[in-house]
């Protein structure tokens, strides 16, 4: 199915397209029908990762680095294809002046963007960021954006929408693991900002110990190995690999757990956005502030990088939001 209006958001995390829900739904509660279909990258999961958001009509890939929408010749194709689905409206949640001017080649009449750089010149309409932000992180880039377009505050912080029936499948599948349930993610974008196996397993075993619950280890499918080794290293634990699930599967398993703990990674912020208590471990990143559910640990010293966040310390905070 596709709206009528477009949303372009091409950044290609997991964390980048939940940093935008925000601004992704302030636009959908005022486009027609309530929806809108999204252009972003395959590396956002994004068919999956928003399979249960009744605001997104469809997911349409931008395929660059390399793939049919690379050079030149691949901005016409990708104009064609937008052509083709006729959208009457554009959002460009980006200062590339490539994917505005793939709304204006598409001839979609109403094209909004942050209109930063030459990107202006192909956007039919203000308003546009103030040149000083341009280079703002992107949580405050889609923040002032929204204020800057008059639309509405539908959330004040990510709300990722998960799957009522998986749910459901997960509670009777599950049910006999003691609670509380504690999800692991044990991804990582780049090694530097990895905590690694020892560690995790840990925590696995000190959080089973101290509160007798059950521990679920998410990740995709490049931590398979880590998540085995860490297993290994936590035999007393009651652990359960959840690693390489499809996303909607892992969005819904996070949302009825009770804490999150686990690197600076997509499925963190996933964490934080289906409203549990999520702690972010930051030896080698700055923190995040965008969620109220987020809390962050980092290391003392901080030339000591992931190294230098004690598994006691973490243990500590989550049980102290395990009683709040």
């Amino acid at each position: 199915m596709t709206a009528k209006t477009l949303v372009i958001q091409p950044l290609p995390g997991i964390g980048d397209m939940v940093w935008h829900l925000p601004l992704i739904h302030a636009i959908a509660s005022q486009a027609q029908g309530g929806q809108v279909s999204i252009l972003t990258k395959p590396r956002s999961g994004a068919d999956r990762l928003l399979a249960a958001d009744e605001r997104v009509a469809g997911v349409l890939w931008l395929e660059r680095n390399p793939g049919p929408h690379d050079g030149i010749g691949g901005l016409f194709r990708l104009a064609a294809m937008l052509r083709r689905k006729g959208f009457a409206q554009a959002w460009v949640l980006h200062d590339s002046v490539r994917y505005a001017l793939a709304t204006r080649l598409a001839g979609i009449p109403q094209r909004f963007g942050y209109g930063c750089g030459g990107q202006r010149r192909w956007l039919s309409a203000g308003p546009f960021l103030p040149p000083d932000h341009c280079r703002a992180h992107p949580i405050e880039k889609a923040a002032l954006f929204r204020d800057l377009a008059g639309l509405p505050e539908v959330e004040s912080e990510p709300v990722l929408p998960v799957s009522s029936a998986i749910v459901n499948d997960l509670r009777q599948r599950l049910g006999s693991m003691p609670r509380p349930w504690l999800a692991l993610g044990i991804g990582s974008s780049e090694p530097y900002k990895q905590w690694g196996a020892e560690p995790f397993a840990m925590l696995a075993a000190a959080f089973c110990r101290r509160t007798g619950g059950s521990v679920f280890v998410a990740g995709g499918p490049a931590e398979d190995t880590l998540a085995r080794d860490i297993g290994g290293h936590a035999q007393e634990a009651r652990l359960l690999q959840a690693v390489a699930w499809p996303l909607d599967e892992t969005a819904a398993l996070l949302s009825v757990c009770d804490l999150f703990v686990g690197n600076d990674t997509g499925v963190l912020n996933m964490a934080a956005a289906v409203g549990i208590p999520a702690i972010g471990l930051f030896g080698a990143s700055e923190p995040l502030w965008h969620a109220s559910r987020l809390r962050c640990v980092v290391p003392a010293r901080p030339e000591e990088g992931m190294a230098g966040i004690r598994v006691d310390e973490v243990l500590n905070l989550a049980m102290s939001l395990l009683e709040e």
